[in-house]
């Protein structure tokens, strides 16, 4: 699958879309679409993020919350993998620095909509 210019997106990204978004999406999503846009949004909210990484991961997290994609949202099963690609794409990106503690505070959300057998799927979140 070819990504989209996700870059294009980045005006649709506002701190109370994603949230509303995600919780919204969330037990559809799955647990590893949820556990990328948490750990981006948290990540996204460092002060040890560069200006130009923040736009990257903005532009992600405004793909995701656009309705208008790739494959629209509306569409099940297919219509948020595209979303989780870009997601995930841009995840690889900063993985090696995400710091452990944003990653307990996604894995610590995750509860809120997911079971432990749904949360485990996140360890195998890039393959």
């Amino acid at each position: 699958m070819d990504l989209p210019d996700f870059m294009s997106y980045a005006n649709k990204f506002s701190s109370s879309d994603f949230t509303e978004k995600i919780s919204r999406i969330a037990k559809r999503a799955g647990a590893k679409l949820v556990y990328a846009a948490l750990i981006l949004y948290y990540t996204l909210q460092s002060d040890k993020v560069s200006t130009k990484d923040k736009a990257i991961i903005i532009g992600a997290l405004g793909y995701m919350i656009s309705p208008l994609d790739v494959i629209p949202d509306a569409i099940p099963i297919a219509g948020l993998s595209d979303d989780l690609a870009v997601l995930i794409y841009v995840l690889k990106k900063f993985w090696i620095d995400v710091d452990p503690e944003v990653k307990d505070r996604a894995k610590e959300r995750l509860k809120k909509w997911f079971d432990d057998d749904e949360i485990d799927e996140i360890d195998t979140l890039f393959e």
